[in-house]
């Protein structure tokens, strides 16, 4: 950015619903403490709903939203690492990209069997969109490259596979840049 302001990488670990993002949220932020600040993108969708007048999210604005986020979080010299359901063209399409640096995804997946499970024994009041979520976990395992199987290992050991893949992103020399 021309202002002086400070960018940092954005690490998404996306997934679809059933993944275990809300599983390793804890163990990882733990893990990260000191080194970048992450979050669950569902902490918001009460409020993006609320702000957009009820149901349905208007997802590029709570896109948007946590782009904006992660640019405050870096003025504090730290990049963020976002859990959620996003799409690298999502991200890279919206104005507020100029706000972080390089953006790097990896993927949570399990076996669409173990993924049905997982939803079905859900809360009634949580969305239970099963096969509209196995679909999208099939397109997402083509279309991002880095995975990992929350199906092996508890959620602390795959907190563990993730923080030190986000440390090797954060200490590449691409993402050292801090202003653009």
């Amino acid at each position: 950015m021309d202002d002086g302001a400070a960018v940092r990488p954005l690490l998404v670990v996306t997934g679809a619903s059933g993944s275990g993002k809300t599983a390793v949220l804890a163990p990882l932020a733990r893990l990260l403490t000191g080194r970048c600040i992450t979050f669950d993108v569902d902490w918001l969708i009460d409020a993006a709903r609320d702000l957009g007048n009820g149901p349905p999210v208007r997802w590029p604005a709570f896109q948007e939203a946590w782009l904006a986020i992660a640019h405050g979080v870096a003025q504090s010299g730290m990049p963020t690492v976002l859990l959620g359901p996003f799409i690298p063209r999502h991200l890279e399409e919206l104005s507020a990209r100029r706000w972080v640096s390089d953006i790097y995804f990896s993927l949570l997946d399990c076996p669409d069997d173990v993924r049905r499970d997982r939803i079905k024994t859900r809360p009634t009041w949580r969305r239970h969109d099963v096969e509209g979520q196995v679909g999208f976990g099939k397109w997402l395992r083509t279309h991002i490259d880095h995975h990992f199987d929350t199906n092996e290992g508890t959620p602390e050991d795959i907190a563990v596979a993730i923080s030190a893949w986000v440390i090797d992103r954060m200490t590449s020399p691409r993402s050292q840049q801090e202003d653009s």
